[in-house]
């Protein structure tokens, strides 16, 4: 299996601090810290075997949909040496709007 380097797009990393500031708020800074890590590390191991989720070419080419336990939806593109993180949308966030 191939292993290619993560890389986040500015809206991804913008999806993770928002994500982080509304749980932070909503519970506690601790809790959110450790939901972003675990978002984070489920991304990471994307670089082996990147090509999993769901094909969405309806929506973009090369597009690929993942979810993050059953709350947050992955967009990301697989490419030769890299997997781009495109998005990371919870709580039922319009993400084909956005992306299509």
């Amino acid at each position: 299996m191939k292993q290619r380097h993560i890389v986040y797009s500015p809206e991804a990393r913008r999806d993770l601090l928002n994500l982080y500031d509304w749980i932070a708020d909503q519970a506690d800074p601790v809790t959110a810290l450790n939901y972003v890590e675990r978002i984070e590390a489920f991304c990471a191991d994307l670089s082996h075997g990147a090509e999993r989720g769901t094909l969405r070419e309806d929506i973009r080419p090369d597009l690929r949909v993942i979810g993050f336990e059953r709350r947050v939806s992955i967009a990301f593109m697989v490419e030769a040496d890299f997997v781009t993180i495109l998005g990371i949308f919870s709580g039922g966030k319009n993400w084909v709007d956005l992306l299509g």
